[in-house]
């Protein structure tokens, strides 16, 4: 049985591996070079070189090399590792390397702590989710987190030319390849190199050659690949949270193309209801009093992309998109919001004024003297008397503070006039 390609093609140093330069410089390979190697975690998206890197150490290092995959794996199968720790057969001590840590619980992290700490064994661990929130902390301390990045397309064609280089002295054949192919194949990746080599192998598999030549330029199976170029995506994980960030920025910096750029990513992942909800969460935050009237707009938009359901919410939604980037922005009410809630936890949990509390939660006479002492705006010119509503101990705090913006400046007139009593 013949590995696949991209195993064909494995790296056998760290500079070769593509995409990582920001990690594995000079200072890294002196540090291997020493075998003083720390214990690590690898963490970013699938096809980065996690794995790879962790062999290609091992090697260095001359430490006996152990994997393991947390999805599959148990306690039994750490406690094999230890039970192979001895100075005869290991001298320069373990390498395990732990795959998609974060399916590991807490009982099984913490097995790693004694050995971690004295050095018996050397833990590697790669997740592709946040570490800072999947691995024990105890973990994490006696780590150090190294982010591996997706590839830039540059790199990843670089990639494409040595694997095409490679299968053409290896099966003897000429493969006829345009840049422009090259480039469709590796922005099916989407910065993942072993899925970019592994889309060139099925090319070069379902394409028929004569006299050992093969043309790749026009193959169905790329319209096939590019049709299911979303199949990778985790929309559970950080991909997920990137791409909705990415769309709400752009909504927020009102760029209504990367907006609807987003919005097109997030379509083709099937991701409706997450649409709909970051929608509406959008314009309250980010447009909100600059233009209250957006959000029973954009509700309703929303509201007939559900009905209506894919393909055809793209219409509904793109109009909503487009106006929200579009319209003028204020977070006014959001800051005043967070403000409050930040004083309530904090401690700033004050008493009601009495004479804002509810007349028949209190029969005392010095309660209903107080009551009498609320004062009922629509009593008065312009349904305002100025009277106190907050707690004693916070009575001249401010949360809200308007912004410049056609709504909230005529609010802020209209409330300076009503002060004043103008009108």
């Amino acid at each position: 049985m013949i590995a696949p390609l991209a195993e064909r093609l494995r790296p056998q140093k760290l500079c070769e591996l593509v995409g990582q330069k920001h990690i594995f410089g000079d200072s890294f390979e002196k540090l291997v070079k020493s075998s003083n190697i720390p214990n690590m975690i690898f963490y970013g998206p699938p096809g980065t070189g996690k794995t790879t890197a962790a062999q290609i150490i091992s090697k260095k290092s001359n430490k006996q090399f152990y994997k393991i995959n947390a999805t599959s794996s148990s306690l039994s199968d750490i406690k094999s590792v230890i039970l192979q720790i001895n100075p005869l057969t290991s001298p320069n001590g373990i390498l395990l390397y732990i795959d998609e840590i974060q399916y590991f619980n807490k009982k099984q992290q913490q097995t790693l702590l004694e050995f971690m700490e004295n050095g018996e064994i050397t833990l590697i661990a790669s997740t592709t989710e946040n570490p800072y929130f999947y691995i024990f902390p105890a973990v994490l301390s006696r780590s150090q987190v190294f982010e591996f990045k997706r590839a830039p397309a540059d790199e990843i064609n670089k990639a494409l030319v040595r694997a095409i280089k490679f299968l053409e002295k290896e099966q003897n054949t000429v493969i006829k390849i345009s840049d422009k192919t090259i480039e469709r194949i590796s922005s099916l990746s989407k910065g993942d190199v072993r899925r970019a080599i592994n889309a060139l192998e099925i090319c070069f598999l379902s394409c028929e050659g004569e006299d050992n030549i093969k043309n790749l330029n026009s193959l169905s199976i790329l319209e096939t690949l590019e049709e299911n170029s979303f199949a990778g995506y985790n929309k559970t994980g950080d991909d997920h949270y990137d791409l909705l960030s990415a769309f709400q920025k752009s909504i927020r910096g009102s760029d209504p193309d990367a907006s609807i750029y987003y919005l097109a990513k997030l379509l083709e992942t099937g991701e409706l209801h997450s649409i709909c909800r970051r929608l509406l969460i959008c314009v309250c935050e980010d447009v909100g009093l600059a233009y209250p009237n957006i959000i029973p707009t954009i509700k309703s938009l929303t509201d007939i992309a559900l009905q209506v359901g894919l393909p055809e919410a793209r219409i509904p939604l793109a109009d909503a998109v487009i106006i929200a980037a579009l319209s003028p922005k204020s977070n006014s009410a959001y800051k005043a919001i967070n403000s409050a809630i930040q004083d309530i936890k904090s401690g700033k949990n004050y008493e009601i004024p009495r004479n804002l509390k509810n007349a028949h939660c209190d029969s005392t006479l010095e309660s209903k003297i107080n009551l009498k002492n609320y004062l009922y705006p629509h009593d008065y010119n312009n349904h305002w008397i100025n009277q106190q509503y907050l707690p004693d101990e916070i009575k001249n705090k401010k949360y809200y503070y308007p912004q410049n913006n056609k709504n909230e400046s005529a609010f802020k007139q209209y409330w300076e006039k009503t002060t004043k009593n103008e009108f």
